[in-house]
């Protein structure tokens, strides 16, 4: 039987680190940026309808952006993805993550008065991890939003009762755990965005941070594998 190559983004912690500070985000931008859940984009998609069938064409605009903006957030990681994944100095998805960084940390430097600005940023940040973060595990997951996280967890749950798969149980743990991290990052991001005001969105940057050396480690194995690969080549030929 095939076995898949294990990849360090895919890792459990990648997949907490990731979920708390999705679940952060959603509490801030509810709490402190105009009561919007800008992780996921059905509401926009629902509002967008709404106000089109009410004429208000200037207000649907307003939801329109963040969901292009969501959009772009695929079409770019999609780039960065083609153009950068064969270079082995460093991993594409470090960049993924340094962007994300750098949008969450210009965020806390933004006044209320531009929440519309803020919601948009934050979409594209969650389209870029959710179009390069898509598994957990090797589960397929995401970890800005909970809705496929319930419904596959549930369905692994049910198919363990059912038939006793140890596989199924592994799976319904991980998509759950996603969720207990995800809600985790909202408690902790109502918390300090009662407590420190917009810039508490800071400390979803030091959480980024800590994806770094899983991703590290990840290049060093490969750097590894490499010099031991040339170094047998190289062998083979002198003996030759």
């Amino acid at each position: 039987m095939h076995k898949t190559k294990f990849q360090p983004s895919e890792s459990f912690i990648i997949g907490i680190i990731l979920a708390v500070s999705g679940g952060f985000w959603d509490a801030y931008t509810y709490i402190l940026r105009g009561q919007v859940f800008a992780n996921a984009e059905t509401g926009n998609v629902v509002l967008l309808g709404i106000n089109i069938a009410e004429g208000n064409f200037r207000q649907a605009l307003s939801y329109l952006i963040p969901i292009l903006a969501f959009a772009c957030g695929v079409i770019i990681t999609g780039f960065i993805r083609n153009r950068f994944k064969q270079i082995s100095a460093f991993h594409w998805r470090n960049i993924v993550i340094t962007i994300e960084i750098v949008i969450i940390f210009s965020v806390g430097f933004i006044p209320q008065s531009l929440n519309h600005l803020v919601n948009v940023l934050v979409s594209f940040v969650c389209a870029m991890q959710v179009a390069t973060f898509k598994k957990v595990w090797g589960c397929a997951c995401s970890t800005t939003m909970c809705t496929g996280n319930l419904r596959s967890g549930t369905e692994q749950l049910f198919a363990y009762f059912t038939t006793k798969s140890s596989e199924s149980l592994r799976k319904s743990f991980v998509y759950f755990s996603v969720i207990l991290f995800f809600i985790s990052g909202a408690m902790i991001g109502a918390l300090c965005s009662s407590a420190l005001g917009i810039r508490s969105i800071w400390i979803t940057c030091a959480i980024l941070f800590l994806a770094y050396p899983t991703m590290r480690k990840n290049l060093l194995h490969r750097l590894k594998f490499k010099i031991k690969y040339n170094f047998i080549r190289l062998t083979r030929r002198t003996s030759e």
